[in-house]
């Protein structure tokens, strides 16, 4: 192999060298000179021709390095060629060090790429298998829920098995998008938030139907974003989850400002006011989202039991 043949620090020995018959061969030049052995012009050519030769015999043994900075340069993650960083494609007198980091840097992309695979099967898999049988519980329940002889206590487990379908289909869409390297297929479009909050809110409210909490939008501003609006609704929809968690009976305000999307919640007067800060997993998700995509996200508890989520937009868009 090519690597056998090299030695550890044959580059710094190899530099030394030459710099050190370089420095030998210009003493020698100059001392002719001074005692005028050689004319003037004849030493300067001289040593121009000697720091010339130095200078290529230094920049053969970092032609290595230079490869290998190249095929870092042209580097594809979407489509990595590991052959490029195989040891065999350096030169064969090349420093056992470089060569010690070509293949660390070859065993590192192997397994970046057998990463990307595995991301990529799983976010394929997981989107068929898990929004599959959700899909089929979405219909079952819709139909159960026009039946006219169900009872009272009947419609209330379907709406309770079509609230918790809602949010385990909401759950499965932020993993999936949290599973995805970057933005990778994630689509892009120019969204109005205000539209993507009312369709959410709507949602929202029948999954909460039979419970003492209100949604309630207010709309100082509008505004639209350029990214996923299916992304934005899936974190807005933790945001919102979240503050339903946190309030036993009251309302839950979105207010949407020049810029940010505020989540708060409101006690109703009277209401029992938990001692317990129950902030779930679904806000470690819109943590998680806001990270991902720059979405900056504030959190922030008043008096009361009230609790506001904050998200900032750097580019807001004006609606249109």
């Amino acid at each position: 192999m090519a690597g056998s043949e090299a030695r550890s620090g044959s580059f710094h020995r190899a530099i030394a060298l030459i710099f050190g018959l370089q420095f030998l061969a210009v003493a020698i030049i100059a001392t002719m000179g001074a005692y005028d052995v050689a004319p003037l012009p004849a030493v300067i050519a001289l040593i121009v021709i000697v720091c010339a030769l130095g200078w290529l015999a230094a920049r053969r043994y970092w032609q290595p390095v230079i490869a290998l900075a190249r095929t870092l340069d042209r580097w594809d993650e979407q489509a990595p060629d590991l052959d490029a960083l195989h040891a065999d494609r350096f030169l064969r007198r090349a420093d056992a060090d470089l060569m010690a980091l070509a293949r660390g840097l070859h065993g590192f992309a192997s397994r970046i790429a057998d990463y990307n695979q595995r991301e990529r099967n799983f976010t394929r898999d997981a989107s068929h298998e898990l929004r599959s049988p959700l899909t089929v519980i979405k219909m079952s329940t819709d139909m159960l829920d026009d039946e006219t002889g169900l009872s009272d206590f009947g419609h209330r487990s379907v709406r309770r098995i079509k609230r918790a379908s809602r949010e385990m289909e909401a759950l499965v869409e932020a993993l999936l998008i949290l599973a995805r390297e970057a933005d990778q297929g994630v689509n892009e479009e120019d969204f109005v938030i205000n539209d993507v909050l009312r369709i959410e809110l709507d949602e929202a409210r029948e999954l909460l139907r039979g419970r003492p909490i209100t949604l309630r939008l207010e709309e100082p501003a509008r505004f639209a974003l350029h990214g996923s609006s299916r992304v934005f609704s899936v974190l807005c929809w933790q945001l919102i989850r979240n503050a339903c968690q946190q309030t036993e009976e009251g309302t839950v305000i979105i207010t949407v400002l020049p810029g940010e999307v505020s989540v708060a919640n409101r006690v109703s007067a009277g209401a029992a006011i938990s001692a317990v800060d129950r902030h779930g997993f679904e806000l470690a998700i819109a943590r998680r989202i806001s990270e991902r995509f720059a979405w900056p996200l504030e959190l922030q508890t008043r008096s009361a039991g009230e609790h506001v989520a904050r998200i900032r937009f750097s580019r807001p868009l004006p609606a249109r």
